[in-house]
Formats: C-alpha cells, structure tokens, sequence
C-alpha cells in the first residue's frame, strides 16, 4: 500500500488531495463497508471527502483533517491484513487515535508522525483482543503494564473497568498472577450487606455485575464459572478485605469514589509481593453522605507522584459508548461549570439592619 500527496501548500489547513493505492482488492469491500458505511463514517467525521476507484483512493480536504483519514484508512487496512474484524465503532476508534496522531505529529504533509498506529498498544485476550481507541486509552494500557498501582478516573464509557479486566484476564492467562481480585462498594457508602437475601456471593453479585459482564467478553463462560469455582476470580467486597494480604493477583477496585479515606486505605495497603491493583471511579458521581470526604480524592491528594503509582484521567472526549453518551456527558459537564460560575458570581446574602426603638423614625 502506498500513498502520494496533492497540496497547493504546506500547511495544515490548505485543501490537498491524498491518493492511496491497496494491494489487496479482496478486502476494499470489507475496509469500504456494505454500501462504502465507513467511508461515509469517515468523511461525515473528519469534513474530508472520500473517492475510490479500483484498487485507489482519494482522499480531498484540509491537510490536517486528510493526513487523519488517511491514517485511519491505513491502520483499518492493517487490521484486516492481520485477519482482525472493522466495524463501526473500529472505524470512529481509529479517527479519534489517528486525529490525535496527525495533530500531534505537526511535520508537513506526506511525512509520517511521531506515534506510528503500529505503537498503539492492545490487550489480547483468549476470547478477543482490546486495542486503544482513545489516546487516552493508550496511556492507560501502558500505564497498567508498567505499574503495580495505576488510578484511573473518568466518566461513564470511557472503559476504566473494561480495559483492567482484560488486563487481569491476559496476565491470568499467562501465569503472571494466579488470580483475580474483584471489589467495589457494595450498597451505597457503608456497604450495609444484612437486608439483601443470600449468601455473602448473591448479596454482591448484583454490584459486581459490570465485572463479570467485562469477565465474559474476555474468556468463555465455562472458564468463568470454573474459575470462580477454584478461586482463581475472586469475588471481595471492601467490607472483608481487612487483614488480608492479597499476594500474586490482581486486584480491580471499582466505583473507588464511594469508599471512604480510611476504607481507601485499607484497602491500598492489602498489596503483597507479586500483586497489581487497579482504582477506577468517578468523582463527579459519588454518593457518599454530604460531608464525607471520597476516599478516592483523599488517595489523589495523598499519592500523585509517589514512585511506582500511575495515574491516568479520561474526559469526555474519551467515551467511546454510543455517541449519544458522550453528548450525555458533556451536556452535564456544561451545566455543572455554569452551577458553579452562577455561585461564584451570585453576591452573598447581607442581613439586612435591624428596626430597633432607637433606629431611624426617632
């Protein structure tokens, strides 16, 4: 595959004209999309349009925005020369990692940008493999592979959770750790277990949920039920983690943001020799009692910058759910900021004087 550049100029917003050329017309079907689907998902995303012809491709449109597509148009190819599916949601991955690439890469046209798409890490589990689709996303992976603690914070969708259990799932399967710890606040703050019917198991399963459902797409459901069974995925809500030394697992804390500083705490300190643990949660979203402090916020406050600690934070802009999540987010990030100016600008309240019998009148 190879490509050749038309520009009127150098700079990223003069209008050039691409053209690649495929060497395997057996998969343009497949890159184009039933009906060319992606490459109008393509051009309705970047403003660039797309034409093809044989085994070519043109690519017309601003620099910026047509060294991006290009891009996404070559990294998908690559993904189906090595045999791996593109669909949709593939396709807006690789405009978003692409779009950051060509931004990021700041060199003329028809050069290639720092982070080649070949360097975007991924996560290759039994059942399937998770590869990036943010850049946020990216510095997660290599944060988790490089660090025994990593704290990830972020909205709803941006997959926190989802990217640490296939992370969990790999190294499980590879024999870097011999199981996997999965937490999170049961019932509210105080995880209050008595009322719920069952045993210790059914009372949490239905908080866990979002785990095992992430559990599932990693490994067949037989190998689910049959590690659970023999402890090699363990189910440990907050409440009975005290005490223990979790040594070789890994350890997820999900929905961190509704510990409190000392169950924080006490849970940070559980890591023994061999072990990595993952805090994921959401700091807007906290439910703890008014007045009492997040355990999560509490440990950034306390730990960023501590050797051997990574911590990654997504936005908004990495929700990578349907796209109307991301809208969903955003409007409440909107409103949130404004709650907050209209405070900071509403002028406090003055008591206003009081009439007494020596006050004015007299």
């Amino acid at each position: 595959m190879n490509h050749v550049t038309s520009a009127a100029g150098s700079t990223a917003d003069q209008h050039v004209t691409l053209h690649l050329t495929f060497d395997d017309n057996a998969l343009l079907p497949l890159l184009f999309g039933e009906h060319d689907r992606h490459l109008a998902r393509i051009e309705h995303r970047l403003g660039v349009k797309l034409s093809s012809r044989g085994n070519r491709l043109a690519v017309a449109g601003p620099g910026r925005q047509a060294q991006a597509a290009r891009l996404a148009i070559e990294a998908l190819y690559g993904r189906l020369k090595r045999g791996e599916v593109v669909g949709g949601p593939d396709v807006d991955a690789a405009v978003r990692m692409t779009t950051h690439a060509a931004d990021q890469a700041g060199e003329p046209l028809g050069e290639e940008p720092r982070l080649p798409l070949s360097d975007i890490p991924s996560i290759r589990t039994r059942k399937s493999t998770i590869g990036a689709r943010t850049p946020a996303q990216a510095g997660y992976m290599e944060a988790l592979a490089a660090h025994d603690l990593v704290i990830a914070l972020g909205p709803a969708g941006t997959g926190k959770t989802y990217i640490a259990v296939a992370q969990a799932v790999a190294m499980l399967a590879t024999g870097r750790v011999e199981r996997i710890v999965l937490s999170r606040p049961a019932v509210e703050a105080g995880e209050r277990l008595g009322f719920l019917p069952g045993d210790l198991r059914e009372k949490v399963d239905p908080y866990l949920r979002p785990l095992y459902d992430a559990l599932h797409d990693m490994l067949p459901a037989e190998q689910v039920a049959r590690r659970i069974a023999n402890g090699e995925i363990e189910v440990a809500p907050l409440a009975f983690m005290r005490g223990r030394t979790l040594a070789h697992c890994y350890v997820i804390l999900d929905e961190a943001q509704n510990t409190t500083p000392v169950q924080m705490k006490m849970v940070l300190t559980r890591l023994g020799e061999g072990a990595r643990m993952v805090v994921t949660g959401d700091l807007t979203q906290v439910d703890l009692p008014t007045g009492t402090r997040s355990g999560l916020a509490d440990a950034l406050d306390t730990l960023e910058g501590v050797s051997g600690i990574g911590v990654v934070r997504f936005s908004e802009q990495d929700v990578v759910r349907h796209p109307l999540v991301q809208r969903i987010v955003e409007a409440y990030g909107r409103r949130a900021v404004a709650e907050r100016e209209t405070r900071k600008r509403a002028p406090s309240a003055v008591p206003a004087p009081q009439q007494g019998s020596d006050g004015p009148g007299k």
